[in-house]
């Protein structure tokens, strides 16, 4: 009877552990949001300082991005992206950066180190926020008064372009989505980089 009971026990902590293993793994999405949720925070407390409707705020806001989209949209480029989207280059904001800084008669800083990304799960972490803060992005042009040029922040790409993103993401298969957290994090860090030398030159 003590071996029944045993073995019964030994079979329902085996059916309990298989439940648990499957309802913990979690999409790479999850996982990214999860434990990026800190930096994410940090990145929007910070940017929270510009005002959007104040021409040398929003010129500081975007020579901010302008130290980071530029090189790490060629880092992911570079990496291999168009394997995991194929319309990238639609994608890419780069140049309309370029042409909103250069709309309101300033020009490109100088560009922060691009981030490494030497895997595919390094890719995906770093498409997140960038794919990412186009969401933002979109609120934001709404703070921007009509006579600034906002075609960088404007929603822009094939309509449902982030859906689509989102379910790559979601069905990706990375062996290891520590790399993937690790990678965005790092280009959050990017951010906050940028926004903290940007700021420091405004009066």
């Amino acid at each position: 009877m003590l071996q029944y009971i045993a073995s019964s026990r030994s079979l329902i902590n085996g059916i309990i552990c298989h439940i648990t293993q499957n309802t913990v793994r979690m999409s790479l999405r999850s996982v990214l949001r999860a434990q990026t949720a800190d930096c994410h925070a940090e990145v929007d407390k910070l940017f929270g300082r510009f005002d959007l409707s104040n021409r040398e705020h929003y010129r500081t806001f975007l020579r901010t991005h302008a130290r980071i989209v530029p090189a790490a949209e060629y880092a992911i480029e570079h990496a291999g992206t168009r394997r995991l989207l194929p319309d990238w280059p639609d994608r890419r904001r780069a140049p309309l950066l370029f042409a909103d800084i250069r709309a309101l008669g300033d020009q490109m800083p100088a560009l922060l180190p691009p981030p490494a990304l030497g895997c595919e799960a390094a890719l995906w972490g770093a498409l997140y926020v960038l794919e990412g803060s186009k969401l933002g992005g979109a609120l934001l042009a709404k703070s921007v008064p009509d006579h600034l040029p906002r075609s960088y922040l404007a929603p822009q790409g094939p309509k449902g372009a982030i859906r689509a993103f989102m379910e790559r993401l979601d069905a990706s298969d990375v062996g290891d989505p520590a790399i993937a957290v690790s990678a965005a994090r790092n280009v959050f860090e990017l951010f906050l980089k940028a926004a903290q030398l940007e700021l420091e030159a405004v009066p």
